[in-house]
């Protein structure tokens, strides 16, 4: 119970902070009145609709307050991260309309390490029995397969963040019980992740350019992501290559293995 009691009140706290940075915001000609968004303060968008919407709010108001969205953004983003929260896919879309497609990557790929190892100190120093107590089967299987892959863990953890056997939220928060050492995390995140980062990323930075719902279907819109999809996978396709010997000889040994028991 103390160790929950604990992560509600970090939870509080960083809710309360993240509350008041969203409301107590700058005034300026772009949102001095409230109009501009309904009369309401900035929020977490849950569909394209809202995430369009915030992205031109958010970019007039860049014009003015540079820094603070700066600011704000990565707190919303650590904010998700560090206490699993889904929806980080809209973020990284987010981040490419607001801050193109280079710069948008790269904080992107920092934020969601940051966040993950945030989560991870989280769940040590807090949450390790609750995940445990809720999750045991889950924790069971991935603390097999890490025991199994010990010896190249580090390339383990990357096949895992491009191929996920389990959501990327649940390894964040049992990587701590599975002793995981962080830096190896830290760094798979970075990696193993930007993939993913990259194509939320530029279409975000596609979808902000674009007038009219027809643009979206046009040959030059169809292309780009259809390129940014292949430069995504090439990554993937080595770390699969690379790992897949390796996971032959294990298929085999286990094979043979329930082979030889057979034959007892």
């Amino acid at each position: 119970m103390r160790g929950l009691f604990g992560l509600l009140l970090v939870f509080a706290g960083c809710t309360f902070a993240l509350y008041l940075l969203s409301t107590r915001l700058p005034r300026g000609p772009t949102l001095g009145s409230g109009e501009e968004t309904g009369g309401r303060s900035l929020w977490f968008p849950s569909d394209l609709a809202e995430l369009r919407e915030l992205s031109e709010v958010l970019r007039e108001y860049r014009k003015e307050h540079q820094a603070y969205v700066f600011l704000l953004f990565c707190s919303a983003y650590l904010y998700k991260q560090g206490f699993a929260i889904p929806g980080s896919s809209f973020l990284n879309v987010l981040a490419g309309a607001l801050f193109g497609p280079w710069l948008g990557l790269l904080l992107c790929c920092v934020l969601t390490s940051v966040g993950a190892t945030c989560c991870y100190l989280l769940s040590s120093i807090f949450g390790k029995q609750l995940v445990v107590s809720y999750f045991p089967d889950k924790v069971a299987l991935l603390q097999r397969k890490v025991e199994e892959n010990r010896n190249s863990l580090f390339f383990f953890l990357l096949f895992l963040r491009l191929f996920p056997m389990t959501p990327n939220w649940f390894l964040n928060l049992s990587a701590p019980i599975l002793n995981i050492p962080i830096v190896q995390f830290f760094f798979s995140v970075l990696i193993g992740l930007i993939p993913y980062n990259f194509i939320c990323v530029q279409t975000g930075s596609i979808l902000s350019t674009l007038t009219s719902l027809d643009a979206l279907f046009s040959w030059g819109t169809v292309l780009k992501l259809l390129a940014i999809a292949l430069v995504a996978l090439v990554p993937g396709t080595l770390i699969k290559k690379l790992s897949q010997k390796d996971l032959h000889l294990k298929e085999t040994s286990n094979a043979n293995h329930l082979n030889s028991r057979k034959d007892t």
